[in-house]
């Protein structure tokens, strides 16, 4: 049966879909299906268990999505969008992600030059026929040419976007959850290292029926075909061609199996080493003893022979008794090491840094006191009016939150200064219903093309809290980005730098910088650096922040939500800050209250 996570997904993938059909991201179909995806996702009731005539009751929910919804739970598919799959193939649905490729650019190579997927649109590249096709020419075609360069799509070996794996993976260990032998599911895997693409979603299971688990993968919504299955592994691709593979232990082996299937090879290969230092042995399977007789015995010199010098084969190294498998602390532990945590595991020093107690204080969820990247509807691509907006952040127990809806320079989204001031006065009267919250008057100013900022230096002085961003002129040389970027930071009402680059996970590439002078300048003007938990950001990067905190540069993680209920992207900003090697300290918004507010210079009304 069809799960609230599976009818989200049918309408995303429709909206999706339809885009590339209607050539049109503002068609009203695509509208449609984003409207009553959002409606859907704001529900708190069980939404499978809704008859046509109630789904159509929700706000946002019309008549053919309403029927659409009904079909995928009765029916577990839904017509159009098989069809829609079938015209639109993985290889059709990747080339539309990349930059200068809209869906009506994609409908013209398809028609006039034949090309199904980006090998084919590659090869049309290096014979220059893009530009001959109407409204092209050598300008785009060199555009998209370095967009694929810079998107790293010249390899043969496909990767995921993270923001595209993620909710496959979160869909399927919620749903085994729910299977009655199924005792923990964990996503393994570059995934849970936070990686920003992903080849393969591993998952482990502990189970103590592995057959009822198989059943249950086999008959996901997200099966679309199956590789190979087993009576204990099964492997099948998503309708994207994402492969998933989904494998069921024991559960006191979950420990040994989710540590093995997450550490990248290096890190793994680091621990193995050090297992057999101390005479054990480490797998998937746990944590064991290894048996070295002093002497070779007589069978085994008779079996092995002798080696190139003439001296005895050495005896052969036994597996003995089981010493932990239940969980990774247990294992980190017996091998005399500081528990890693999953970001950490890329072979990239931490092993080194357990085994001497150098590990910093990661970050953690549970650290964060606030969020200062915030939209309501206020701002032209919010989605939630401010009153929702403050209740759920209250709800989640922050101390302070920052309402930062879009300036005026960007023009379809932002705010005049009166527009601004009317805001401003609605969130003073708010506070006075949340008296543990500090609720601040804030701004996400628009990095110009040249590094200036809305308003006039004196309006923008009056927020309370500032973000300032690029969303424009991506294509400038980098010396006129890093420039754009250091005027921003200089610039004394700016307290924080948003989605550093600008970039879109798999679909847009960011801005190219002078990453160091950018930090320096960060450091030099007391400026924090955000790092963005929307899946399709995560930025600063994890590799831009470990320089950061190598310098120790400020750090900022938000969520830059829209609606209420994208509060969750806080979880993937720590985890990008923990793959960066980010300390709880130098994240500002971990501070107790009084302390993030000396250091903005907040002062409230009077």
């Amino acid at each position: 049966m069809a799960t609230r996570n599976d009818v989200l997904a049918m309408l995303s993938e429709l909206a999706s879909l339809t885009t590339l059909a209607e050539q049109s991201n503002q068609s009203f179909k695509v509208r449609a299906y984003e409207k009553a995806r959002h409606a859907l996702e704001a529900e708190t009731c069980d939404i499978t268990a809704l008859p046509l005539k109630d789904l159509l009751k929700i706000d946002g929910v019309g008549k053919a999505t309403a029927e659409k919804v009904r079909e995928l739970i009765d029916n577990g598919s839904v017509a159009k969008l098989e069809k829609l799959r079938e015209e639109f193939p993985p290889s059709v649905v990747e080339l539309s992600r990349i930059p200068g490729m809209g869906p009506k650019t994609v409908q013209l190579v398809r028609t006039h030059l034949g090309v199904e997927d980006l090998d084919g649109l590659r090869e049309a590249i290096a014979a220059q026929k893009l530009r001959t096709l109407p409204g092209l020419g050598a300008t785009s075609e060199q555009k998209i040419a370095k967009a694929i360069e810079r998107l790293g799509l010249t390899g043969k070996d496909r990767r995921t976007p993270i923001a595209d794996a993620h909710p496959v993976a979160s869909r399927l260990v919620d749903d085994l959850k729910a299977v009655d032998s199924v005792v923990d599911v964990q996503f393994c895997g570059s995934l849970r290292r936070m990686a920003e693409t992903i080849g393969d979603v591993d998952i482990v299971v502990a189970a103590t029926d592995a057959a009822t688990v198989m059943e249950a993968v086999r008959n996901h919504g997200d099966c679309y075909e199956i590789v190979v299955t087993g009576d204990s592994k099964t492997s099948f691709l998503t309708a994207s061609g994402l492969q998933v593979d989904v494998r069921v232990v024991e559960p006191d082996q979950l420990g040994a199996a989710t540590l093995y299937f997450t550490g990248s090879k290096a890190h793994n290969v680091e621990l193995r080493q050090r297992a057999l230092r101390r005479n054990m042995t480490l797998n998937e399977y746990g944590l064991f003893e290894l048996i070295v007789p002093d002497e070779p015995d007589a069978d085994a010199v008779a079996e092995n022979g002798d080696d190139a010098d003439g001296e005895a084969a050495k005896p052969q190294r036994q597996v003995g008794d089981l010493i932990v498998s239940r969980t990774e602390e247990e294992i980190y532990e017996a091998l005399g090491l500081a528990y890693i945590a999953a970001p950490l595991r890329e072979g990239a020093g931490e092993v080194g840094a357990a085994d001497r107690g150098e590990l910093p204080e990661l970050i953690e969820r549970r650290h964060i006191r606030g969020d200062l990247h915030y939209h309501t509807d206020r701002s032209g691509d919010g989605r939630s009016p401010l009153a929702a907006m403050v209740k759920v952040a209250a709800d989640l127990g922050y101390e302070y939150l920052a309402i930062t809806d879009h300036g005026e320079d960007l023009v379809i989204n932002g705010s005049n200064r009166q527009q601004m001031l009317a805001h401003r006065d609605a969130i003073r009267r708010l506070q006075a219903d949340y008296p543990d919250m500090t609720i601040l008057w804030g701004c996400e100013l628009n990095i110009g093309a040249s590094g200036g900022l809305d308003y006039d230096d004196e309006f923008r002085a009056s927020f309370d809290y500032t973000v300032a961003s690029v969303h424009s002129h991506f294509d400038q040389a980098q010396a006129k980005q890093t420039d754009r970027l250091l005027a921003a930071i200089a610039d004394p009402t700016v307290n924080s730098i948003g989605h550093l680059t600008g970039r879109y996970i798999g679909r847009r590439p960011g801005i190219e910088i002078d990453v160091d002078a950018v930090l320096d300048a960060l450091v030099e003007h007391d400026t924090a650096l955000e790092i963005n938990g929307a899946l399709d950001r995560l930025d600063a990067a994890s590799p831009v922040v470990r320089k950061a905190v190598e310098r120790e540069v400020k750090l900022v993680i938000n969520t830059d939500s829209h609606h209420t209920s994208e509060l969750g992207r806080m979880e993937y900003g720590v985890l990008t800050a923990q793959r960066g090697w980010a300390p709880r300290s130098l994240v500002v918004n971990s501070w107790d209250r009084a302390t993030f507010l000396r250091w903005i210079g907040y002062e409230p009304d009077a």
